[in-house]
């Protein structure tokens, strides 16, 4: 359906009482305020000014809320993000950045409008866990310079060479810095303890940059660094793109379309189960596409649904949209009215909040389950990973991606099956076709009839078993049987092995006979005239019903 999660609400202000519109807003402001030091952090790691990131909870959290397909989705800036947004500005600048992101935009556009919002939550899990690990262990080591105050130039973008500058530099350590990244995560860790309303993230942004303000200490703070914080609302900027700029960023806007819709569905689905609804992926999709769109015109970055933000909204009593509106508006405030403070937040506490961060996203006891999964999923568990840290999170999702396809492709190939059967054939054994009524082995076999008999889906991976079957079995039958009573999904790749080994049966003058095929097999057959050359005569329901027809050609051809 689409038709934004808001749009419904209004449509029945009656059921809407004045509590939850309390609840929203209250919840609301209190998530704004939770938003600012993520938001603020997410961007400085991404490698754009501070504001760029505010911006972008501002316009991702009002689109998102008013347009999408979740009751209670908070969207911004999120951690997944920072690796492939620093990655983009390295090697094609902000330009590019914003680009990528309206390119971004189009796709997820594109895909909630043909309905692909249900499939992306289909992505395979050790996929999932992979690069999320990934992506825990590039953020934690991007913050290693801001929590020991290392005084170094930029950090390299190459994950080994990272750490080789940080140890050519350890000796530039800021105890001061330091100590305010280990507090910034102590009171993280220990602040659930005395309040789960307030978040400790904030409480710790507060409390270091009173100290670091008033005790003068030598740490770097986002103002040393980059300057003053806006205090308006920028006007929009239409980028430059051309033909030969869309066909460089293809790759990173659907890497940025990919992971920003995964991480949507995948936010909101977790909404769901904490509040009992059903949001609606196609709409949701289509809302973080818009949002993608309209952000960087505002020098924004990528948008998507960010996990944490949303549960707090519905911990919070947050339970409409309008708690995700009132989240944009607060934030618009603060950075209107309240800019000139944050310029005080030291660095070292923002890369103190990362840690945790990273650490809340590493999965790490989802990672150490599946290693005990089977060795294909480990394979592409390893893979995602370790091409995310090494090389490239674009080339990770893809790489996992088809390697997951590949190995469902073997799976479902060794499930697959043809076997053969004559009437020169020995009893099968097989318990399991002994306890079947309709086993073949059960049945009357005429002379001179093969029977091939398909067991599991018909498709690309597993046609050159019946092709195998087909060219080993020596001599030519008087009447070829194919049964399909097991074939319940047929592909393209499928219906043409059959299509060949038709014409190959008519050419030898053997009558070619279907038996027992399902639904989804017989409307492929049909949809693409098989059915007619084929002939409705030669297919039946029945294994009984084709050998009879079997018999009564071989009695007239005697």
């Amino acid at each position: 359906m689409l038709k934004p999660k808001l749009f419904s609400l209004l449509k029945n202000l009656k059921n809407y009482s004045l509590a939850q519109l309390a609840g929203d807003c209250t919840s609301g402001v209190i998530v704004g305020i939770v938003a600012l030091p993520l938001a603020i952090a997410f961007g400085i790691a991404s490698g754009v000014s501070p504001e760029k990131s505010i911006i972008t909870a501002i316009i991702g959290g009002f689109l998102v809320s008013f347009l999408g397909g979740s009751r209670v989705q908070i969207a911004g800036p999120t951690g997944a993000f920072v690796v492939i947004v620093y990655g983009i500005i390295q090697k094609f600048g902000l330009e590019g950045l914003y680009i990528s992101t309206i390119m971004a935009g189009v796709f997820l556009i594109i895909l909630g409008f043909a309905r692909i919002g249900s499939m992306i939550k289909f992505m395979p899990y050790p996929v999932v866990v992979g690069f999320t690990s990934g992506i825990a262990v590039i953020i934690f080591s991007s913050q290693i310079k801001d929590l020991l105050g290392l005084e170094m130039g930029d950090v390299p973008a190459e994950f080994f060479q990272k750490w080789i500058e940080f140890g050519q530099h350890i000796n530039t350590i800021n105890i001061h810095a330091f100590m305010i990244s280990i507090g910034t995560i102590l009171t993280i860790i220990f602040w659930k303890k005395i309040n789960r309303q307030i978040p400790g993230s904030l409480v710790a942004l507060i409390l270091s940059t009173l100290i670091v303000h008033f005790l003068k200490l030598p740490v770097e703070t986002i103002g040393t660094r980059f300057g003053e914080i806006p205090n308006h609302f920028p006007m929009p900027v239409i980028p430059t793109i051309d033909l030969q700029t869309i066909q460089q960023l293809t790759s990173p806007a659907l890497a940025i379309a990919l992971l920003g819709g995964i991480e949507s569905l995948l936010s909101a689905v977790v909404a769901d189960g904490m509040i009992g609804g059903r949001h609606r992926s196609n709409m949701e999709l289509i809302a973080q596409g818009v949002a993608n769109i309209v952000s960087p015109l505002f020098g924004g970055i990528p948008v998507t649904g960010a996990i944490a933000r949303t549960a707090t909204n519905i911990n919070n009593g947050g339970r409409t949209p309008i708690a995700g509106i009132v989240h944009a508006i607060i934030l618009l405030l603060i950075m209107l009215f309240l800019g000139k403070w944050v310029v005080y937040i030291p660095l070292a506490c923002l890369a103190g909040i990362l840690v945790i961060v990273a650490y809340n996203m590493s999965e790490w006891h989802s990672f150490v389950m599946l290693l005990k999964s089977p060795r294909s999923d480990v394979t592409v568990l390893w893979g995602t990973f370790l091409i995310t840290v090494i090389f490239d999170l674009t080339m990770a999702i893809q790489l996992g991606v088809i390697l997951s396809i590949f190995l469902f492709m073997r799976r479902m190939a060794l499930i697959a099956n043809v076997r053969v059967i004559t009437d020169q054939m020995e009893d099968d054994d097989d318990d399991d076709e002994k306890d079947d009524p309709n086993a073949i082995e059960k049945k009357d076999i005429p002379p001179g009839v093969e029977i091939y008999e398909i067991n599991g889906p018909f498709f690309f991976g597993a046609s050159y078993k019946f092709m195998e079957a087909m060219n080993a079995a020596g001599r030519n039958p008087k009447v070829r049987i194919i049964r399909m009573r097991n074939v319940l999904s047929l592909d393209a790749t499928g219906l043409n092995a059959i299509r060949e080994q038709h014409k190959n049966s008519l050419k030898q003058g053997i009558p070619f006979i279907i038996s027992g095929i399902h639904t989804q097999p017989l409307m492929v057959f049909e949809q693409s005239g098989l059915l007619k050359t084929i002939g409705e005569e030669n297919i039946f329901r029945s294994i009984d019903d084709a050998l009879k027809c079997a018999s009564q050609f071989l009695k007239e051809h005697e």
